[in-house]
């Protein structure tokens, strides 16, 4: 996956986050090895009385999930400073008592906790696009436009949202590194459905990691590192590597 790949392993109850480095791409091109032991399915999650849909990885029996969504569905944030991840889950609160609308004092470099949690989700649905294809493509299963299309679609949306929540500057600013990632791993796609039409990425599962040495690959690795580390942060800073 592009930017940071980290995971969420339970069993029954929550029993400790293991979180690695690695980019959306690299993930699923490092699990070739794994073929046949790894299934992908759709659960509730519930995080401090607050539900949400999620994909889980089954890998060997254990269930893997994703800490941006975790972060995401827990109203949570999620930073990455050198080798070190903190994750912050707010304290569950009584629901029978209103909550207190939050009252934001932003500077101009900061992020509104609706963008954040809008960004948060739109690159989590981006990187399981790209991760999901790259894993089809390293592996040498079948591709195609409509298989695709649904994955897309799904991150056009999330930008929409993420689009629908931008009132201040820094989150338009913010936006417009989200699109610039959105487009890019568009055009990533679009190459390599038309290079499976062609019956050209066998070359991806011979020699693999070949994949992720592509210009366009490493571009949204970067990218993708980088809205992951800005985001956590809530505070907007720019990047080459988005544009």
């Amino acid at each position: 996956m592009f930017g940071y790949n980290d995971v969420l392993k339970h069993q029954g109850f929550i029993q400790h986050i293991r979180a690695g480095a690695a980019s959306m791409i690299l993930m699923l091109l490092a699990g070739s090895s794994m073929v046949g032991q790894i299934k992908h399915q759709t659960a509730a999650l519930n995080v401090n009385g607050k539900g949400g849909h999620t994909t889980v990885v089954l890998i060997d029996g254990r269930t893997y999930i994703d800490l941006e969504t975790l972060a995401r569905i827990g109203n949570g944030s999620l930073s990455f400073h050198s080798n070190e991840i903190t994750l912050t889950l707010p304290q569950a609160t009584d629901s029978s008592q209103p909550a207190a609308p939050e009252q934001e004092h932003l500077k101009d470099s900061d992020l509104s906790q609706e963008f954040m949690k809008a960004g948060i989700e739109e690159f989590a649905l981006m990187r399981e696009w790209a991760s999901t294809l790259a894993y089809a493509v390293e592996n040498g299963y079948q591709v195609n436009e409509d298989w695709v299309a649904n994955y897309r679609e799904q991150a056009a949306n999330g930008l929409r949202m993420a689009s629908a929540v931008a009132t201040t500057t820094a989150d338009r600013n913010a936006l417009q590194l989200l699109t610039n990632e959105f487009e890019a791993v568009r055009q990533w796609c679009d190459e390599l459905v038309k290079a499976r039409k062609r019956m050209d990425t066998a070359k991806y599962s011979v020699a693999p990691g070949s994949l992720r040495q592509e210009p366009l690959s490493q571009k949204i690795v970067a990218c993708g590192r980088f809205l992951a580390q800005m985001l956590g942060s809530r505070t907007f800073r720019d990047d080459q590597s988005c544009h």
